[in-house]
């Protein structure tokens, strides 16, 4: 079992930076993979990036540029640097594990999920 919990959501203004952080604790196996999904109100969970075991990191086209996945300084975290933010960008962010991600993008590849952690960007 895994348990994820996010932080670092808040409030900014666009152009702004914020940076989230996703803390893992339980059975962490090098095999997992951790995601970030973002979701609005009234909309879909978005893939937004993700990074393998390995350190294979990869990232939806449309934050490609500004965001970055990466494993954290401490060894059970890792970390969303979000750069260059715009007003769409509004929405609660998920942290995500699973052992198996045959489909990165699948929300219901990941089995393990936190609670979540509010980015709104205002003009």
């Amino acid at each position: 079992q895994v348990q994820l919990m996010e932080s670092g959501g808040d409030s900014v203004q666009a152009g702004g930076s914020l940076r989230l952080s996703c803390e893992a604790s339980g059975y962490i196996s090098t095999r997992l993979s951790f995601a970030w999904f973002r979701q609005a109100p009234g909309a879909e969970r978005d893939w937004v990036a993700t990074i393998d075991g390995d350190g294979t990191s990869s990232h939806a086209d449309f934050v490609k540029g500004r965001f970055t996945i990466a494993k954290g300084n401490s060894k059970n975290t890792f970390t969303l640097q979000m750069n260059s933010l715009k007003l769409e960008d509004t929405a609660m962010y998920y942290c995500a594990a699973g052992r198996y991600v045959a489909d990165r993008l699948r929300a219901s590849e990941y089995e393990y999920w936190g609670q979540g952690t509010q980015v709104t960007v205002s003009s």
